[in-house]
């Protein structure tokens, strides 16, 4: 035990000193792209792009914006685009020119990028031509002055470039019209960044790097402060807990959920090129027959994704042909994994599925769990350097076994939320999560659901997470989601909802199935089914928007009654 412990320390020892050897990203980037300049970086729509290319366009970008524009270090800079080659371009243009990320959902509204571009500050914006349209009514109402249209294929080679972006807009009809004063194109600013020079900037660990927003999924969206140090420290606490079979330089890695979410951008835009490995972008992954042909392309060897996308490309009749011999590592995140969908996935890739469990505020990982044969629904020990604990209700230390709402401290964990006094982190630097969770005899971490989801059904707790579990392994159920409506016997009943291919399940068959599988007052007492279930852009299913819409409906029914 005490050489575990001695082995322990000196693993966090050499992640100290490593983290201090990375003053920014920039010299993180800089360093992968000398390191890996003659090997294939990113990969999109058939075009790929080298660590030297890639390093060439964002040394051109970032000249651009230092010198023909009128932003300085410090100054925030959105990127609303899909997964497309442009997106790690400016990623590393936008460190180099010492300016702060702002990720942005390409599919917000007008009215949403006006409201999250006025709450950072947002000066600058890289859009895709085909939502250019909306940036017209966003400029006027906020504070933003350089707005850069890129079009889909601007980085792939001239013919292909020019093919693709002319189906976009003349045979697709994807790019409407736009009108946008001032607009530069994505090309001209790398046209005459070129014929300019970069000055090196000055940055500090502990300057910030992103505004990284959440979600939302159980509240409005907040503006994450990330600094240089908490996104670097979380790089190298990952790259400690992946698999040794993974070589540098050398691993192929599939890039499905959106970088714009911190889950996408910190795996696949920092620590995959921190290890030189190659990420194919999926610019579309809800096209699932699309994304099985573009995953039969390539010998990949890492894959992300969360249950709901292991869901749908299980269930596609193409997939379990793709030869998965090179696969080694597949994470999933973002959302609780349903033990159905982790045997299938093995069954058909011959690949487990290890957990991971972080949080925006996080940057975002706190623990993930590769070890073969680990038990179901643990996601493993927390990473080096960082300290959990479980707190009751009266703010007292739990002891392992006991469930409540799990607290983490360590580097990666923010400073707070942008422009919000609360004292969020505490002064000791502890983050309360608003999940439930218990730490395990060997130390590892089993996330139970997050706290505003508990039902309370005659003062016994119920887990949502627990039953959508046990319910989804039902042969006809494609996904399932629980939550608790109000009553007046029992405080809370659980309602049900399922989506099925099977038109001829009943409502009676789902309660016998939850019967023979679940104490009684864990037995849904509705149950509704469903074509889909809501899900935000990364495909978590929105428990929230399923109570207030049966919420509302009550409070209908009541004003009839």
């Amino acid at each position: 035990m005490v050489e575990k412990q001695d082995s322990l320390l000196s693993i966090e020892q050499e992640i100290e000193q490593e983290i201090k050897s990375y003053p920014n990203l920039t010299v993180l980037w800089d360093r992968a792209c000398k390191d890996f300049a003659y090997k294939s970086a990113f990969s999109n729509m058939g075009s790929t792009l080298t660590y030297a290319e890639l390093d060439e366009a964002a040394q051109h970008l970032a000249s651009y914006l230092q010198n023909n524009t009128e932003l300085k270090p410090g100054d925030r800079i959105a990127i609303q685009l899909p997964n497309i080659l442009q997106y790690p371009v400016c990623i590393l243009a936008a460190l180099r020119a010492g300016l702060v990320i702002v990720n942005t959902n390409p599919l917000y509204t007008a009215s949403e990028t006006i409201k999250q571009f006025n709450h950072a500050g947002v000066k600058a914006v890289v859009i895709l031509a085909n939502n250019a349209h909306m940036i017209e009514e966003v400029v006027p109402n906020t504070l933003v002055k350089t707005v850069l249209v890129t079009e889909l294929a601007d980085l792939h080679p001239f013919s292909r470039r020019v093919l693709l972006n002319f189906i976009a807009k003349y045979v697709r009809k994807i790019v409407p019209k736009y009108k946008v004063p001032k607009a530069i194109l994505f090309r001209d600013a790398l046209a005459k960044g070129a014929r300019s020079t970069l000055e090196a900037v000055e940055q500090k660990p502990d300057d910030l790097a992103a505004i990284q927003y959440t979600v939302g999924t159980t509240g409005e969206p907040k503006g994450v402060a990330l600094s240089h140090r908490n996104l670097i420290a979380n790089v190298l606490q990952l790259k400690s807990r992946l698999p040794e079979s993974l070589r540098i330089g050398e691993e192929v890695a599939i890039a499905p959920l959106p970088v714009y979410h911190i889950y996408g951008f910190t795996l696949n835009c920092l620590v995959m090129p921190f290890m030189g490995a190659q990420v194919v972008l999926i610019t579309n992954p809800r096209d699932t027959s699309g994304f099985v042909n573009e995953l039969g392309r390539w010998d990949f060897t890492i894959f992300s994704g969360l249950n709901t996308l292991f869901i749908s490309l299980c269930r596609h009749p193409m997939f379990g042909q793709l030869d998965m011999t090179r696969l080694k590592l597949t994470l999933s995140g973002g959302m609780a994994l349903t033990r159905s969908v982790s045997d299938e996935w093995e069954s058909l890739t011959g690949c487990p599925i290890y957990q991971g469990y972080g949080l925006t505020e996080a940057s975002p990982v706190i623990a993930v769990s590769y070890v073969q044969g680990a038990q179901f629904g643990s996601v493993g020990q927390p990473l080096p350097l960082t300290e959990v604990r479980i707190v009751g209700e009266q703010g007292e230390e739990l002891c392992a076994g006991e469930i409540g709402e799990l607290y983490v401290r360590g580097p990666q964990v923010m400073s707070g939320y942008w422009r919000d006094g609360s004292n969020i982190p505490d002064e000791a630097g502890w983050l309360a999560t608003g999940d439930m969770a218990r730490i395990m005899e060997d130390k590892s971490l089993q996330i139970v659901d997050r706290k505003k989801d508990i039902i309370h059904i005659s003062g016994f707790p119920v887990y949502p997470n627990e039953l959508e579990n046990i319910i989804s392994s039902h042969v006809d159920v494609v996904e399932c989601a629980v939550i608790g409506l109000p009553d007046e016997q029992f405080g809370e009943v659980i309602k049900l909802f399922i989506v099925t291919q099977n038109r001829r399940l009943t409502v009676k068959q789902v309660r016998d199935y939850c019967r023979e599988r679940l104490t009684s007052y864990k037995v849904p007492r509705l149950v509704e089914f469903r074509t889909h279930l809501p899900k935000s852009n990364v495909g978590k299913v929105i428990r929230r928007a399923l109570l207030d819409e049966e919420l509302a409906g009550m409070q209908k029914l009541r004003k009839y009654l």
